[in-house]
C-alpha cells in the first residue's frame, strides 16, 4: 500500500512539474534581454527542486569579487559523483557558457534543455548513458558587468557582460598559466571530474556570412589518432548533417586571412593550450569550440546551440564505449611513451602549405577605399547570398619538436613554476633531502620581449636555446616530475621553453635573465686591457663589432659590458641558465627513491 502511495505522489509531483511554466526568463523575453546570474540560478534552483534525482547543483569556487560559481551536475539516474559516472561506464561531458560572458548564448539554451531533459520530457532519454556537467556562466563578474555598449559587433541580446573578469584577465587565455581564480577553481573542477568531451560556447566576431553557426576543433597533428578518429565520425560524419536536416547552416570556422577580402581565403585561428580547445587536447580529450554567428537574431542563435548540443549529447549516449575507448586510448599512449626511446612532441604548429579549396556561403559584398582609415571599407549585403570559392590554409603540421626526458627536476625554489603544477593536477615526487645530479640543461640567451603587456604578462618573443650538461645540487623540496603520466603534455608545455604557452615564454623565469653583479666602470676598464693583452682573437673581435656596428661603438657602457660578459665574474652568475631540468631514465632512477609523493592526486 505504502509503495503504490508514494508511486502516485510521484506521478502526482511529474504531472505537476510538466504543468507548470517553465518558460525560461530569455524566452519570456521573446530572446531580448538574457537574465542576471540571481534570475538564472533561481531557475536553475527551480528544476532541481523539481527532479532532484536528475539535476544537482553545486559551488566550485568564488570569483575575485565574491560570488559563488556554479556547476550543474546532470544525469537520468542520478550518477552526480565522478566515481559512480566512471563506475557505470558513463561518458563525462563538460558543457560550458560565458567564458566570454557577452556571448551567453550558451547559458539560455542550456537553461532550455536541462527543462526539456528534466521536467517537460521532451528529451527524456538524453542523458540515460551520459554524465553532463554543467557550468552556466564561467566568467560570472564578467556576465554581471552587463552594458549594451560591450560588443559593438552584435545583434542582441539588449545588454551583454564583459569579456574580461573583475581582474581584466581574458579567461580563454588563461588555461595554462593559470593566473585568475576562476580558472584555478576550472582546474580542480577539471581534475575532478575528468570529462571525456568538452563544449565551448561562443559568439564570433569577424565577416558576415549565411551560417548560423561555426565550429571547430582541434588539427589532427595535436592530438592522438583515436581522438581524431572519434572527432571525425560523431562530429562531421553524423552530428553536423543531422544538425542541418533541422533547418540549420552551419560552417567550420572561418577566420579569414584578410578581413577585408574574404576571397583571400581562410585560415586556422592558431589555437593552443591557452585557449579552452588547446588546452583539451594536452589533456587527451577531443573538444568542440561553438561559434554562433553574431549578426543573426539572439532567438536564433540560442536556438542553434540548443539544436546543437542535444545532437552531441545524443551521439555520445547512443555509442558511450567509443568515446571511453578512444579517451583511454589516449592517455595510456601518452604513459607508454616515457618508456620510447625514439617518441618525439611537438611543441608548436606551422600551417600547411598546401590549401585545399572551400566553397563558402557567403554575401555580395562591395570594397571601397575609405578616406578615414585610408584602408579598404568592406560592406556586406544580407540580401544577397553568393557563394565564393576560396583556399583553405586550415590545415597545421608540427614545427618545433623535442624528445621528451623521463622526468624533469624544477629546484624547490621556484614556487611558481611548483604551483603551476599544482594547479594543473600534475603528479611529482620532492625530494627528501638535497641531492646532486648530473643532467641536462639549457642555457637561454638574447632574450626578446613583447612592446606591450598581454593579460598582465610581457611575454618572451624570442631567445637563443642550446641544450648543456649541467651538475646541479638540488635542495630538498625539489620537485620530480615523470612522465609517464596521463598529464605528461600539460608537463611539457609548462616546462619546456620553446612551447609556445610555456611558463617561461609568459614570463615566470624572467629573473633567469637578470646579472645581480656588476662591475665598476674603472675596474671593467682594466678588465678590459687585461683581455685585450692575452687574447689577439678577442681584440680582432672587438675591433670587428666596433666596425660593423656603429650603435654599440657609440654605446661606451655596451663596450664595457662586452668584456664583462665574456669574463668568470659574469659566468659565475649563471645568466640565462634554465633552472628546470630534464632527466634521463638513469638521472630519474637515482632520484627516485629519494623522493616522496608529493602532488595533487588524479582519477
Amino acid at each position: 500500500m505504502h509503495r503504490l502511495l508514494l508511486s502516485a505522489l510521484l506521478g502526482l509531483a511529474a504531472f505537476a512539474a510538466s504543468a507548470a511554466d517553465w518558460t525560461t526568463p530569455a524566452e519570456a523575453a521573446q530572446f531580448r534581454t538574457t537574465p542576471s546570474y540571481a534570475d538564472t540560478l533561481a531557475y536553475l534552483q527551480r528544476l532541481q527542486r523539481a527532479a532532484p534525482g536528475v539535476i544537482r547543483l553545486e559551488t566550485f569556487g568564488s570569483t575575485p569579487q565574491g560570488r559563488p560559481m556554479t556547476v550543474v551536475i546532470a544525469s537520468a539516474d542520478g550518477t552526480f559523483d565522478p566515481a559512480a559516472a566512471r563506475a557505470a561506464h558513463k561518458p563525462v561531458v563538460l558543457l560550458q557558457a560565458g567564458i566570454h560572458p557577452g556571448e551567453i548564448e550558451g547559458k539560455d539554451a542550456g537553461l532550455m534543455l536541462l527543462r526539456d531533459i528534466a521536467v517537460t520530457g521532451k528529451v527524456p532519454h538524453l542523458l540515460d548513458q551520459v554524465v553532463l556537467v554543467y557550468i552556466p556562466v564561467f566568467n560570472v563578474d564578467g556576465h554581471e558587468n552587463a552594458s549594451p555598449y560591450h560588443r559593438i559587433n552584435q545583434n542582441g541580446p539588449e545588454r551583454m557582460g564583459f569579456r574580461g573578469q573583475a581582474q581584466y584577465l581574458n579567461l580563454n587565455r588563461d588555461y595554462v598559466k593559470a593566473d585568475a581564480p576562476e580558472m584555478r577553481a576550472w582546474l580542480k573542477l577539471w581534475q575532478r571530474w575528468l570529462p571525456d568531451f568538452l563544449i565551448d560556447v561562443h559568439t564570433t566576431d569577424g565577416a558576415d556570412y549565411q551560417y548560423d553557426l561555426t565550429w571547430y576543433t582541434e588539427d589532427p597533428h595535436k592530438l592522438d589518432p583515436a581522438l581524431s578518429a572519434w572527432q571525425r565520425d560523431a562530429i562531421v560524419k553524423h552530428v553536423m548533417p543531422a544538425y542541418e536536416k533541422r533547418g540549420h547552416l552551419a560552417s567550420i570556422y572561418l577566420e579569414f586571412k584578410d578581413g577585408r577580402d574574404p576571397r583571400k581565403g581562410i585560415i586556422n585561428f592558431g589555437s593552443g593550450p591557452r585557449f579552452s580547445t588547446g588546452y583539451a587536447a594536452l589533456q587527451n580529450r577531443p573538444a568542440l569550440l561553438i561559434e554562433t554567428h553574431m549578426l543573426k537574431p539572439y532567438a536564433n542563435r540560442v536556438r542553434a546551440v540548443y539544436d546543437l548540443v542535444e545532437l552531441l549529447l545524443e551521439q555520445v549516449g547512443a555509442h558511450p564505449a567509443a568515446l571511453l575507448a578512444a579517451t583511454a586510448q589516449a592517455d595510456a599512449a601518452t604513459i607508454a611513451r616515457a618508456h620510447d626511446a625514439n617518441a618525439r612532441v611537438a611543441l608548436s604548429f606551422e600551417p600547411d602549405p598546401q590549401p585545399t579549396r572551400f566553397e563558402l556561403k557567403g554575401y555580395a559584398f562591395t570594397l571601397s577605399h575609405s578616406d578615414i582609415s585610408g584602408s579598404e571599407w568592406i560592406r556586406y549585403d544580407p540580401r544577397t547570398p553568393k557563394r565564393y570559392t576560396i583556399d583553405n590554409w586550415n590545415g597545421l603540421l608540427p614545427g618545433v619538436s623535442i624528445a621528451p626526458p623521463a622526468a624533469y627536476a624544477v629546484p624547490a625554489p621556484w614556487t611558481a613554476v611548483i604551483e603551476r603544477l599544482d594547479a594543473h593536477g600534475i603528479a611529482y615526487r620532492r625530494t627528501a633531502r638535497p641531492l646532486t645530479i648530473r643532467a641536462e640543461g639549457y642555457q637561454l640567451d638574447d632574450p626578446v620581449w613583447a612592446s606591450k603587456p598581454f593579460e598582465g604578462h610581457l611575454m618572451l618573443r624570442d631567445f637563443r636555446l642550446r641544450a648543456v650538461p649541467r651538475e646541479v645540487t638540488l635542495p630538498a623540496g625539489s620537485a620530480i616530475v615523470p612522465l609517464d603520466q596521463r598529464a605528461a603534455n600539460v608537463a611539457i608545455e609548462l616546462l619546456e621553453p620553446q612551447a609556445p604557452d610555456s611558463l617561461l615564454r609568459w614570463g615566470f623565469l624572467d629573473a633567469v635573465f637578470e646579472a645581480k653583479e656588476y662591475g665598476e666602470p674603472r675596474v671593467v676598464e682594466q678588465l678590459a686591457r687585461d683581455m685585450l693583452a692575452r687574447d689577439p682573437a678577442l681584440k680582432a673581435t672587438f675591433a670587428q663589432k666596433l666596425h660593423d656596428d656603429p650603435a654599440f661603438a657609440a654605446d661606451s657602457r655596451a663596450r664595457l659590458m662586452y668584456f664583462f660578459e665574456r669574463s668568470p665574474w659574469y659566468a659565475a652568475q649563471n645568466v640565462g641558465a634554465y633552472p628546470v631540468l630534464r632527466l634521463d631514465a638513469a638521472a630519474w632512477r637515482q632520484l627516485a627513491p629519494s623522493a616522496t609523493a608529493s602532488s595533487p592526486s588524479q582519477p
